[in-house]
């Protein structure tokens, strides 16, 4: 997943007005502006680095005539202690963007890094382990990518992307299969359809009116087992709804295609990382 600096920019020129605000007061106050710095960013644990060119981008807004240098690919996975990324330029600049830059960066690290381990886990018994759309507003394709660049997966990024048929749409328009074939009629033959199901009887509905992707809602891995044993190669199976890290080679043992975790991105810890000037 490629980021798009143009949309990056936006979402950077606003982290960078909410945490400047008028001026930063104690750099202007303490620093003489001619003066020039350097320093390191090291991380302090374990972990799987992302979004470098995130803090570069935002150096580079604070002022154009700093110099970022990764010494680290993205997406690599480091140990504590590691040096990835040294940074040249106005003191007085560097202080400005440091929070910014670090916020960006310890995020977008811990959510690759929950990522990595999660997949890890399943990875033998081919299943994707997908975000959603549990993300924080004005952030989504930050934590997504970092999803991404862990080595997981992503779902819809908005509601454009797919038709997906949740219970509250179900009790609008009655029934499963009634919404199926609405949507059917009114979307374009390349858009997949989905339906959230929380029994056989829905399963067996979804598949009467054959949804392309079936996503099982709240059930436990022995209902889960039947139901990919009704599904059959008939739709692409996804798991969902309350599933922790300790139950994710249980669900993935049910044969489901995919397990969706709103936990990627909703409930994580950002790795520590810190600049220190030299």
């Amino acid at each position: 997943m490629n980021l798009n600096k143009r949309k990056i920019l936006e979402v950077i020129e606003g982290a960078l007005k909410e945490d400047i605000g008028w001026g930063d007061i104690t750099t202007q106050t303490l620093i003489d502006p001619a003066q020039r710095g350097e320093g390191s960013i090291l991380v302090k644990e374990d972990g799987v680095v992302g979004g470098l060119d995130v803090a570069r981008w935002v150096f580079e807004s604070v002022d154009e005539s700093i110099e970022f240098i990764a010494l680290v690919e993205e997406g690599v996975k480091v140990e504590a202690g590691t040096v990835i990324a040294k940074i040249k330029g106005s003191t007085a600049s560097i202080l400005t963007g440091e929070r910014v830059a670090l916020n960006f960066l310890q995020r977008i690290s811990g959510i690759a890094t929950k990522a990595n381990r999660y997949q890890s886990l399943v990875e033998e018994y081919g299943v994707k382990i997908v975000d959603t759309r549990k993300t924080t507003p004005g952030l989504r394709i930050l934590e997504k990518y970092g999803v991404a660049l862990g080595g997981a997966y992503n779902h819809r990024f908005s509601l454009c992307d797919a038709v997906m048929i949740k219970d509250n749409h179900i009790k609008a328009i009655g029934s499963i299969k009634e919404a199926i074939n609405l949507a059917r009629k009114r979307v374009s033959h390349t858009t997949k359809i989905e339906v959230e199901v929380e029994s056989l009887e829905e399963v067996k509905e979804a598949l009467e009116a054959r949804a392309d992707i079936i996503m099982l809602d709240n059930m436990s891995p022995k209902k889960m087992e039947k139901a990919v044993g009704l599904i059959g190669d008939s739709a692409i199976i996804e798991a969902s709804g309350g599933i922790e890290r300790k139950d994710l080679v249980q669900v993935a043992k049910t044969g489901v295609d995919i397990i969706s975790l709103g936990t990627l991105t909703h409930t994580i810890n950002s790795l520590d990382i810190s600049l220190n000037l030299l």
